[in-house]
């Protein structure tokens, strides 16, 4: 499972900078350099979102086998076996992301390329991105709760993401979208992360928005997470006192 949750994210990388890095037009300019240093932030987004799709799995898996109904048997609280699951795939994820961050460097990747960062910067934006990460898995943990098999988690998990992940602006600049689709890209949680990466680690961003959450993206990620978490482990762990009753 590590195996192939660093490959994913690697041939995202490696296709997006061959195939489309002399393609797209960021700014005023289509240097393929430039779509590197804009791409990566975009990229570690969805490595640390997809991860959603296997916690849903696992948590599926956990119960059709019945291994639910042994944890249930043993003095815990009921919403520790889900917080294990998913803090077990944030360090999956942390694992991931260190990978990837490598490979990154390899093929151009560039902290500091448009404006002057720092460590504390760039860790603080690896930071926000496992926060993000971690939120998400808390979706996917509800969703392997609420599936009928382990067999449809992985596409109830991964489904929903596409859209999440591909209409934003990890991959284009919102601003070359029409009106109404921009709109949706730039008050995008997945957005504000990708934003506020770029500004911390000194990449080149998206143009001016008056989006609150572009002009504020280091805030608004934070803010972001911080409920979907809240949300989303609440409604998790009810779901779970309910099937496991």
């Amino acid at each position: 499972m590590v195996l192939f949750g660093i490959i994913q994210p690697v041939m995202f990388v490696v296709l997006f900078t061959y195939v489309f890095g002399g393609s797209m037009k960021i700014g005023d300019t289509t240097d393929p350099n430039v779509y590197k240093n804009f791409l990566m932030a975009g990229i570690f987004a969805q490595t640390v979102t997809f991860a959603t799709a296997g916690s849903g799995a696992g948590i599926a898996d956990d119960m059709q086998k019945g291994l639910i109904d042994r944890f249930r048997s043993l003095p815990m609280a009921r919403g520790a076996v889900l917080t294990g699951r998913t803090v077990a795939d944030l360090v999956q994820t942390s694992i991931t992301l260190l990978v990837l961050a490598v490979v990154a460097l390899i093929v151009g990747w560039r902290p500091g390329s448009a404006e002057p960062t720092n460590v504390g910067k760039i860790l603080a934006g690896f930071g926000l991105l496992l926060l993000l990460g971690y939120a998400f898995t808390w979706i996917g943990a509800l969703i392997g709760l609420s599936v009928r098999t382990a067999e449809a988690a992985p596409s109830g998990g991964i489904i929903w993401l596409f859209p999440v992940t591909f209409i934003s602006n990890a991959f284009v600049d919102a601003s070359q979208m029409t009106p109404w689709l921009r709109h949706i890209a730039e008050w995008n949680p997945f957005s504000a992360t990708v934003q506020a990466c770029r500004e911390l680690f000194g990449n080149p961003g998206v143009s001016p928005s008056t989006a609150w959450p572009m002009q504020h993206p280091v805030w608004a990620s934070l803010i972001y997470s911080v409920l979907i978490i809240v949300v989303f482990r609440t409604l998790a762990v009810r779901k779970y006192r309910s099937a496991a009753a």
